[in-house]
This record gives C-alpha cells, sequence and structure tokens, in this order.
C-alpha cells in the first residue's frame, strides 16, 4: 500500500504468543469505492480473541489486533456504495471477505466460503494483514457491513458473533418454533445468548451445567425453564429422550454420550464451541436413536443483519460488562477465568487515544 491509499488508524494489538495488548499505530486501505469505514463506538470481547493472542490454534499472524463483534459511525462511503450513507450506525463481525462467487457465497452462506477473510489476523485479497476492532477506525466493503437498528444499543456488539452464532444453528435445525425443547451446554458468552433466542422463539429451555451454581441466573436472569446438572445421575435419567436438539458451547473437552441420551430420536448436538482435543465419540448412542452431531459456525451476512434486526424487535441485549480500552489485559486475564457475565465490550469511542 501506497502513503496515498492507505489511512493512519490507532488500536491495541499483540506482538507475540504472549499476548499482551499494547498501543499500536498501523495503516488501514483508504476507502474504496466499494468500502465503508466508520469510527469504531464498540467492540465486544471474544473468547476467540484470546486463544488468537497466544496463537493457541496456530493461524496467529502477528502483530495482531483482535475484535470481530464491531459496531460504529460511518464517516466516509465509495463511490459504488449503495447500502450506506455517513452518519449510519453499522456493524461489522467475524467476516470482512470472501469469494462472491462459489455455491456457499450464492446462497448466503459466506461463512462457509472456502476463501472467506476473517475481520483479524488473515491474509485479505490484497495481501495485506487485516485488522479487527480494538482499533479506532474500521474499513470494510459495504457486503460484509450490516445495518445496526436504530433501537439497538450499541454497545450490544456481542450479537455479531455470539449472537449470531447460536441464533443461525437454532434456525437451521428448526429449533425455533413454540413446543419444541431445547437444551443450551454452558453458561458464558454464547450460552446465554442461545437461551436468549431460544426463549424468544418459543422454544422450552434447560440448561445444562455441571454445577449447581449457574441455576439462579440461568432461571432467574436469563428466563430459562429448567437447569440439569450433568453429573446428577439422578436428573440426568429423568431427562433422557426429552429434548429436540442441544447447542453445544463449551470449548473444554467434555463427555458427548450423556448429552446424547437427553436427546428424542433423530435429535441433534449441535458443536458452536471449539475444544482443542478431539471429544471421544463412541457411536453406539448414535445409532441407537439416528442422532447426530453437527457443527456450526457464525453465519452468513444476510441472516446476520436478520438476527440483529430480530434481536432489536425482541429487546435481546447480551448481558455485558462494559470496560475502557486501557483495562483489556485485565479483562482478558478474567475472562479465562470465566470471571465475567457474559462478555465484556470495550468501550473505544471514549477510551480509545492515540498516543
Amino acid at each position: 500500500m501506497t502513503k496515498s491509499n492507505v489511512v493512519k488508524a490507532f488500536g491495541y494489538a499483540a506482538r507475540d504468543t504472549s499476548g499482551t495488548l499494547s498501543p499500536f499505530t498501523f495503516s488501514r486501505r483508504a476507502t474504496g469505492e466499494n468500502d465503508v469505514q466508520f469510527k469504531v463506538m464498540y467492540c465486544g470481547v471474544c473468547h476467540s480473541d484470546l486463544h488468537m493472542l497466544k496463537n493457541e490454534w496456530g493461524v496467529s499472524k502477528y502483530p495482531i489486533v483482535p475484535g470481530h463483534e464491531i459496531v460504529g459511525v460511518v464517516t466516509e462511503v465509495g463511490s459504488n456504495v449503495q447500502k450506506f450513507k455517513v452518519g449510519d450506525r453499522v456493524g461489522v463481525g467475524c467476516l470482512v471477505g470472501s469469494c462472491r462467487k462459489c455455491d456457499e457465497c450464492a446462497t448466503d452462506l459466506e461463512n462457509y466460503c472456502p476463501k472467506q477473510i476473517l475481520t483479524y489476523s488473515a491474509t485479505d485479497f490484497d495481501g495485506t494483514i487485516t485488522y479487527g476492532g480494538y482499533s479506532d477506525i474500521m474499513v470494510a466493503n459495504e457486503h460484509f457491513v450490516v445495518r445496526w437498528p436504530e433501537n439497538l444499543p450499541m454497545e450490544a456488539a456481542p450479537l455479531l458473533c455470539a449472537g449470531i452464532t447460536t441464533y443461525s444453528p437454532l434456525k437451521h435445525f428448526e429449533l425455533d418454533k413454540p413446543g419444541k425443547h431445547v437444551g443450551v451446554v454452558g453458561l458464558g458468552g454464547l450460552g446465554h445468548m442461545a437461551v436468549k433466542f431460544a426463549k424468544a422463539f418459543g422454544a422450552k429451555v434447560t440448561v445444562i451445567s455441571t454445577t449447581i451454581s449457574k441455576k439462579q441466573e440461568a432461571i432467574e436472569l436469563l428466563g430459562a425453564d429448567e437447569f440439569l446438572i450433568s453429573k446428577d445421575p439422578d436428573q440426568m435419567q429423568a431427562a433422557a429422550g426429552t429434548m429436540d436438539g442441544i447447542i453445544d458451547t463449551v470449548s473444554a473437552a467434555h463427555p458427548l454420550v450423556p448429552l446424547l441420551m437427553l436427546l428424542k430420536t433423530n435429535g441433534k448436538i449441535i458443536m458452536v464451541g471449539a475444544p482443542e482435543k478431539p471429544l471421544e465419540l463412541p457411536v453406539f448412542p448414535l445409532l441407537l436413536g439416528r442422532k447426530a452431531i453437527v457443527g456450526s459456525a457464525i453465519g452468513g451476512l444476510k441472516e446476520t443483519q436478520e438476527m440483529v434486526d430480530f434481536a432489536a424487535k425482541n429487546n435481546i441485549m447480551p448481558d455485558i460488562e462494559v470496560v475502557p480500552v486501557n483495562y483489556i489485559n485485565t479483562a482478558m486475564d478474567r475472562l479465562l477465568k470465566s470471571d465475567v457475565k457474559y462478555r465484556f465490550v470495550l468501550d473505544i469511542a471514549n477510551t480509545m487515544k492515540a498516543e
């Protein structure tokens, strides 16, 4: 990139696998004819940011500016941009590019495009490395920008990852209907959104956890109907064969067979967490009931827009703790200990100061 076609940006980056974030001045591309540039107001802190900062998945490119739950206000649009104008509220989630030609892209499934470009620490089509939302400005192709509803608080940024990651499988696997019984494993950033969306769809929701300490928040705070302790054989036996589907948000290794026993015939466990180590998978519990274990990853752009509109209409907000940018390393330490209910959000606009 030459000087004339870049804009100066400021953010927080990690330089190595220590994952420690510190101030970072860098360049973004100038607004192209199909691009939207916006001032970042808020950016959610996702658990995957933590994995990426420490290169735990082996794909990180340093320096790394994380953040893929980004909401802001448009400051400039390219000459071909149709959907947005200066002053509009917008969001960017986990993707900033895809091939736009394959079968997946043609059916609004950019999230499964083999050439998808992630919002940060990926190689863009021009060969540059993408930088995420822990920064003051963002530039993205308008196709990968969603309109942020006027009545949805901008700090609800975690909808752009935690929200769509749970909304999409509930819709695709037809668990979005009254009368369905949905189990939710794990009550963190993803799990609490799964409960909220499933309830909004009219489903019966049971939270499944290893510890009773989550019961009060699951039922009283989030509105789940029932709570199940997975280590209690009597409770698990009583619930056997009652669930149409289970959204499994846990990213640590855990046994799947007890969860399979909770499913009705034709039921599915939908994995949205990403354990690093392979899970044990005996086949007989799948055969005896035509059960399935499937996966799901975020959602396409059309569905992401649908999701934020649904959230706005139904007053669905992630439960968040808004923090200043200079708190980010402490936030990461707390996230590692699951010491947040349920998502940190960086107040970029008020606390990001270029140095």
